[in-house]
């Protein structure tokens, strides 16, 4: 009897739970700052890799982390796409133009279903109608090609934040993967075009995106910044030391600037132990590797294709999603609430944490947090509710 009873107690407090966190989650404001599914339709290399057109308005399962239908399902309201390119495109002013008109292309389609904001005005009135809201953020600074002009184009198209850098430093901004891995800097941090840079994204109202961005030029944005800042996809540094990921005295900054950080789901960002899995997994299949490489497959199409060809490998090397919520946790007790959010890198990363395969679990974070004994209000501030207080600030005159 007393068996049957904590079983019953057990089923009654999951549904409970199970309730809970779905009310939740459809409440609040949910809010993702990074998705590379632009990049998938415009790389031609991506591209020629997939064979076929993938249109953010098919249905992709399979294929892809995101589509139209499958975000919804995920209870996603607002979705910052990343315009995006490596450092070695000729054109990437032009390469970004393409990306938003891809963009812009399907919001003419679903007018009904989507929608681009420029503000949070819109923001909020198109989720109030129950719409997707799709913003811009540019993922390196070398597509404004050292030009304000170009810069200012961009916020005219919607972009609302910029990355500095990408891996590649530019002309006036050093990387963290440069300031990490080139001995031969001749600068570091922000030259006085990098600051005018900065300057002008806070007149325009554009965020400052600080991940990717080395150690130099982060406390040079924060010496020349007079609005808040985010790290559109980074994590912490003190869980797994990357170079991509934020140290404890960053993580105070950005919190005294009034800014947030938007937790990366890669798993080389959160699981200190998956860089020597990923190295085994990459000598189990050396000689394969080296044929791809030799016959010119690029190298993230060429780890995409290994990961699906050996799935059950590639899943063996998934960090669990505690892991990940670790990286919450960590911020939280170091800073607080108000600093912390998503920003995912879905279909911009070949692995996930476990049980995150696509756009349609974000509730899974939503769940974890409400087991973790976050409040209803907490919650609504790491879903969306911090990013959105911080493009609020970067809209103020």
């Amino acid at each position: 009897m007393k068996l049957r009873l904590l079983l019953l107690s057990i089923f009654f407090t999951q549904q409970l739970c199970a309730q809970l966190y779905k009310k939740i989650h459809s409440k609040a404001i949910v809010v993702d700052t990074h998705n590379d599914f632009l990049m998938l339709v415009t790389d031609e290399a991506t591209v020629k890799y997939r064979n076929n057109e993938l249109a953010f308005d098919k249905d992709l399962k399979g294929k892809t982390h995101t589509d139209l239908a499958r975000q919804k399902q995920g209870g996603l309201d607002v979705q910052v796409f990343s315009v995006f390119c490596t450092g070695d495109i000729k054109n990437p002013f032009l390469f970004a133009n393409q990306q938003i008109d891809s963009l812009d292309a399907v919001i003419a389609r679903h007018p009904n279903e989507m929608v681009k904001a420029l503000n949070s005005a819109a923001l909020l009135k198109a989720v109030k109608q129950h719409k997707l809201v799709a913003m811009l953020g540019v993922e390196g600074g070398h597509m404004i090609e050292n030009e304000l002009s170009k810069l200012d184009a961009l916020y005219q198209r919607g972009a609302r934040y910029m990355t500095l850098t990408w891996n590649n430093s530019t002309n006036w901004a050093t990387s963290a993967y440069d300031e990490t891995f080139k001995k031969d800097l001749t600068y570091k941090g922000l030259t006085d075009f990098g600051k005018q840079v900065v300057n002008r994204m806070n007149q325009l109202g554009m965020i400052v995106d600080i991940s990717h961005v080395g150690e130099k030029t982060f406390w040079d944005v924060i010496n020349t910044t007079v609005k808040p800042v985010i790290a559109s996809h980074s994590s912490v540094y003190n869980l797994c030391n990357h170079q991509r990921n934020l140290k404890d005295e960053q993580i105070k900054a950005i919190a005294k600037n009034g800014g947030v950080i938007q937790i990366n789901f890669n798993p080389p960002f959160i699981d200190s132990s998956f860089a020597k899995k990923e190295n085994h997994f990459f000598q189990q299949h050396k000689t394969e590797t080296d044929s791809l490489v030799k016959a010119g497959m690029d190298g993230w199409v060429m780890e995409n294709y290994l990961y699906s060809k050996y799935k059950d490998e590639a899943d063996a090397m998934r960090p669990p999603l505690s892991l990940l919520m670790q990286h919450f946790d960590y911020i939280i007790n170091l800073v607080g609430v108000d600093y912390v959010g998503l920003g995912s890198d879905f279909d911009g990363i070949n692995l996930t944490p476990q049980q995150l395969d696509d756009v349609t679990t974000y509730p899974l974070i939503t769940k974890a947090l409400v087991q973790k004994g976050y409040s209803k209000k907490d919650i609504h501030k790491i879903l969306g509710g911090n990013f959105l207080r911080v493009l609020q600030a970067n809209e103020a005159k």
